[in-house]
C-alpha cells in the first residue's frame, strides 16, 4: 500500500460521504483531536518512564476515544449517521478526574503548567484538547456535533489538569503556583 494517493494536492480531503477543502471546519476540528492524540502519546511514553501505570493505561483509553471523536466529526453530513463516542466516556473521565484530585494536594491559587516532565507533557494535552474544543465548537455552527464528542472534549480537558498534577504528587514534585493570583480555588468539604 503507497502511503501517498496525490488526491489532497489540489487543496481537498476525503471525509466520510464526500470531498472538502482541507481548512474545512470539520477538518480542522478532527485534525486538532489527531494533533492531541499525538501529544498524549508523548506523556503516556513519559507516564510510562516513571512507572505511572495506571495513568498509562488511562491514557491509552484516551487515544481510542479521541479517534472515536475524530471518526464521528469525520461526516459531510451528519445526519442520521451512527456515531462511535458515547457518553459514558465522559462519565468515565469524571470517575477519573475525582481519583486524581483526590491524590493531589489542594490548590488555593492558580497553577503554572510544569514540574515533572509527565505534568508538563499532560498540560499541553490540556491546552491542545481547549484548542480542539474550540475548533468544534466552530464546526457546531456550520452542521450538527454529535453531542457525547463535545462533552468529552470539555471534559477531557479537566482530566488532563487532574491527572498533571496527580503525576507531580506521585512523582514528589511541587505544583508551581501563580505567585501572582489571588486565592481562587475554594477548599474541598471534609
Amino acid at each position: 500500500m503507497k502511503l501517498y494517493t496525490r488526491t489532497g494536492d489540489g487543496g481537498q480531503t476525503s471525509v466520510k460521504g464526500g470531498r472538502v477543502r482541507k481548512d474545512d471546519s470539520r477538518v480542522e476540528a478532527y485534525g486538532t483531536i489527531d494533533e492531541l492524540n499525538s501529544f498524549v502519546g508523548q506523556a503516556a511514553a513519559a507516564a510510562a518512564r516513571e512507572g505511572l501505570g495506571e495513568m498509562v493505561a488511562e491514557l491509552a483509553e484516551i487515544q481510542q476515544e479521541l479517534f472515536d471523536c475524530g471518526s464521528d466529526l469525520a461526516f459531510r453530513d451528519p445526519a442520521g449517521r451512527e456515531f462511535k463516542l458515547t457518553a459514558e466516556a465522559s462519565t468515565r473521565l469524571e470517575g477519573w478526574i475525582d481519583a486524581h484530585g483526590a491524590a493531589a494536594p489542594e490548590i488555593t491559587r492558580f497553577i503554572l503548567p510544569g514540574g515533572s516532565e509527565v505534568s508538563a507533557l499532560l498540560h499541553v494535552c490540556r491546552t491542545v484538547c481547549r484548542r480542539a474544543e474550540r475548533r468544534a465548537v466552530t464546526l457546531s455552527a456550520d452542521i450538527a456535533v454529535h453531542e457525547p464528542v463535545m462533552m468529552y472534549l470539555n471534559r477531557l480537558s479537566d482530566y488532563f489538569f487532574a491527572a498533571a498534577r496527580a503525576a507531580n504528587a506521585k512523582l514528589g514534585v511541587q505544583d508551581t503556583e501563580y505567585v501572582r493570583s489571588a486565592e481562587v480555588f475554594r477548599k474541598r468539604d471534609s
